[in-house]
């Protein structure tokens, strides 16, 4: 197999990828943006185009300290009731340099439960502070397998950075075809929620 260089050795001077590289593009399927919002759903946009959906979280920020959690639809969004069994691991860090712990946290996992899924903890409702990252769910539309989904996310919490590692598997072989977030109390005042689809 022959390998392929640039001329002068510099990838500004390749001006076409090679034929046969393709993937890996993130597809913008649709932007909620939060204001005081008890919910976020996404109804639509959720099917066999893709095997990735990811979620991107810019700035969410609560409308009193909370937990952001989520929950899967096979119904359209009818019902968020999908059985799931779930981890959750969460680390933090004081701006002093104090407290660097990272624990699994058996208060915030599920077994065979239609419970919300936590994605992350303790997000702050202090004016300068708000929870960012990321969650991947794959292979929604497959009437095979369960569906797995992996997430992390920060968060500031007084005067910590606060991470939240969530994985687990909705225990169903019905396409899932919508997603929900929550706060466990109060509304999401702000912040903006993108769904992609990986191709």
């Amino acid at each position: 197999m022959a390998l392929n260089f640039a001329n002068n050795n510099s990838l500004s001077a390749i001006t076409n990828k090679p034929s046969g590289l393709s993937g890996g593009a993130m597809n913008l399927i649709s932007t909620q943006t939060a204001s005081s919002s008890s919910t976020i759903s996404f109804t639509s946009g959720i099917d066999s185009t893709y095997d990735e959906y990811v979620f991107k979280f810019y700035d969410i920020h609560p409308s009193a300290s909370a937990e952001i959690k989520f929950n899967a639809s096979i119904d359209g969004g009818s019902n968020y009731n999908v059985t799931k069994t779930t981890t959750f691991i969460e680390y933090y860090h004081g701006e002093d340099g104090s407290n660097g712990t990272l624990t699994y946290n058996t208060a915030y996992d599920l077994a065979q439960s239609t419970s919300d899924a936590y994605i992350i903890s303790g997000t702050s409702n202090s004016n300068d502070e708000a929870a960012s990252g990321t969650l991947h769910l794959f292979a929604p539309s497959s009437t095979t397998f369960v569906k797995h989904f992996t997430s992390t996310l920060n968060t500031t919490n007084s005067s910590y950075t606060q991470g939240g590692m969530a994985a687990g598997y909705f225990n169903t072989t019905s396409a899932i075809n919508a997603v929900i977030f929550k706060m466990n109390s109060g509304n999401i005042d702000s912040g903006v929620i993108k769904l992609y689809g990986i191709s």
